[in-house]
């Protein structure tokens, strides 16, 4: 019955309540006590350090990310959620094509993940009456890793992302606040990382400074996602021919090797793995909003995608990609034609590199 506004539960619901989320797509449930952010203090210290460089939300709501009464005033249980989602396979680009993360090639996972989040909210709220439920994804304020760390989910690899001993780190996380006093699951307490550094190891821009420590200002998902300008010189090339977002730390992880053989229920759209640079770089605003409204790309916005095709056909190196730089380098967008300036003589360079290459190999 209630009390102080929160509900004690009989632990055969919290039971039932696992096979509804399980029933529901997500592969991983765990349930967590809500108290204090176990990484507060570090994710403090990481701000401070300036790590999230344009990530000003971050900042601006940090003391919200302390509790998750932040987001339910009278939160008792975090049940923390994965839903894998599927690795996309290291094949061959055709040519001028960039990457794409694996999370992104399907829909949007916000409001598909809301969605689900409302059916197992409403189930769980028809169960307990005068229960109260709230469901998040990334975009609320909360440290759900430390949640789910506490649910038993999984530990915090060396690239700082959540893996779990069966599914990897390709999954998503989110969860479902309640009022409504669940039995807790046991805190994954054990890393299972031991000496291996190959996702430190493969970062081609140096984004870790320690192991465990993103700076999130030298991270490829931070320079075509998150950030608004031009990802400086000196990284550009290592951005290599990713379009949106990286895999390179999962790709190497080893806990990732069998990713194929799950069961993934989240869509997935084989056709936003690789995209044509040179057709992105010629989008219209409007086939831009047609064309990625309902996904995650929709993100980077029309100029930022455009910005990445352009240091993408840079590092391509292809001199068909000429034509559409030059002209994007008279698009009214500064960002866009400053990198396309950019990409042009880096192909021009290369090509006259390669050229001289080739006469001194005659000689």
């Amino acid at each position: 019955m209630p009390r102080y506004g929160w509900i004690n539960v009989n632990p055969q619901l919290t039971i039932e309540l696992k096979a509804e989320a399980k029933r529901l797509g997500f592969s991983l449930v765990g349930i967590a006590p809500a108290t204090e952010a176990d990484g507060f203090a570090q994710f403090e210290r990481w701000l401070d350090a300036g790590f999230h460089g344009e990530m000003d939300y971050l900042q601006n709501r940090r003391e919200a990310r302390r509790h998750p009464r932040s987001i339910l005033d009278s939160v008792q249980s975090v049940v923390v959620l994965g839903m894998d989602y599927s690795k996309q396979a290291e094949n061959q680009l055709p040519p001028n094509h960039g990457r794409v993360a694996s999370y992104a090639c399907g829909p949007d996972y916000h409001p598909y993940l809301w969605d689900l989040l409302k059916q197992l909210g409403a189930w769980l709220e028809s169960q307990i009456p005068n229960s109260q439920t709230r469901g998040v994804t990334d975009s609320a304020p909360l440290l759900e890793r430390d949640f789910a760390r506490r649910a038993g989910l999984g530990w915090f690899g060396k690239n700082t992302m959540l893996i779990n001993k069966h599914t990897g780190s390709y999954f998503f996380l989110a969860a479902l606040l309640t009022n409504a006093a669940l039995a807790p699951d046991d805190v994954h307490s054990a890393s299972h990382c031991g000496t291996c550094t190959a996702c430190l190891d493969a970062c081609p821009t140096d984004a870790f400074p320690q192991a465990g420590v993103l700076d999130a200002r030298k991270c490829i998902s931070y320079f075509t996602i998150e950030s608004k300008t031009i990802a400086p010189i000196e990284h550009r090339s290592n951005i290599g021919n990713w379009i949106f977002g990286c895999d390179i730390c999962q790709e190497v992880c080893p806990w990732n090797r069998n990713a194929e053989s799950r069961t993934v229920h989240f869509p997935s759209q084989p056709d936003l793995a690789s995209i044509s640079a040179i057709e992105l770089l010629n989008l219209s605003r409007e086939e831009f909003r047609l064309r990625f409204r309902l996904t995650s790309l929709s993100r980077a916005k029309w100029q930022g995608l455009r910005r990445n095709a352009a240091i993408v056909l840079g590092n391509i190196g292809d001199e068909r990609a000429i034509p559409a730089l030059e002209q994007a380098i008279r698009d009214d967008d500064l960002v866009v034609s400053e990198v396309a300036d950019w990409a042009k003589h880096a192909i021009l360079e290369r090509h006259n590199d390669n050229r001289n290459s080739s006469d001194r190999s005659d000689g």
